[in-house]
């Protein structure tokens, strides 16, 4: 007899049609607005472009296609499920998150954190036996989480003046460097992580080209070299091993 499948792999596949199906609930969200903050400021270098968001299309169907392939492909598989409880956390905060973005930038800061936490998790306790359709939606989910959660806090810590808004961009840029170079180190091979946090450099970049902010451009050109020779390099060494 087929034994049932487990609620976990179903409910993860649940909250990830929720939340691929948020943005249709809620309001466009395609970065904060200044006004929802006590400090005006009409740019904020640290933000992306506007069309960089658009990642989220790519992260909600890869994550949906992933979370339907675990479910019926692999329901018992010990690699999916123990990434599926840090993920499904993750997941149940993004239902809201862009509902909250919309109210309450400092709530949805917080709230990102915990997802990007979540996520970060669930890719590195991933298997490698499915890569496409396990741990690398949730790679790309994860790199792009890092970005946004630097973004955000850069975003208030500006908006609430506790720093000026190009100090808030360049100190939360090199930590999000930081800590994608160290979850880089940890997973070398999932290049959907790097690609996620590069797009979002970017976009960076493409914000800040018409008012010729070099600093910002260049520390995330460094960011965007950094992640590109990390992968490179690891892959070579990964290759050289093997061949050992």
């Amino acid at each position: 007899m087929t034994r049932k499948r487990p609620l976990l792999a179903i409910a993860v596949a649940l909250a990830t049609a929720a939340f691929a199906l948020s943005p249709f609930l809620t309001q466009e969200f395609a970065g904060f607005r200044p006004e929802q903050f006590p400090v005006v400021i009409d740019f904020w270098p640290v933000q992306p472009a506007g069309w960089a968001f658009g990642i989220w299309g790519v992260i909600y169907l890869w994550l949906l296609a992933g979370a339907l392939w675990g479910w019926f492909r692999a329901p018992h598989d010990p690699d999916w499920q123990q990434m599926r409880i840090p993920l499904l956390v993750s997941l149940c905060l993004g239902i809201f998150w862009i509902a909250a973005a919309n109210a309450a930038p400092i709530l949805a800061t917080v709230m990102i954190f915990a997802m990007a936490a979540g996520a970060i998790v669930a890719m590195l306790r991933a298997g490698d036996d499915a890569r496409v359709w396990q741990v690398r939606p949730v790679a790309l989910y994860a790199g792009w989480l890092t970005v946004a959660s630097g973004v955000g806090t850069g975003v208030v810590l500006s908006g609430y003046g506790v720093m000026t808004a190009q100090s808030a961009a360049l100190t939360m840029l090199a930590l999000v460097m930081l800590v994608a170079l160290w979850v880089q180190f940890r997973r070398p091979a999932e290049w959907a992580y790097p690609v996620a946090i590069i797009w979002g450099l970017c976009g960076v970049c493409a914000a800040n080209l018409p008012s010729g902010n070099w600093p910002v451009i260049v520390l995330s050109a460094i960011g965007v070299a950094a992640l590109a020779a990390g992968f490179v390099l690891r892959g070579r060494a990964g290759k050289s091993r093997r061949a050992s």
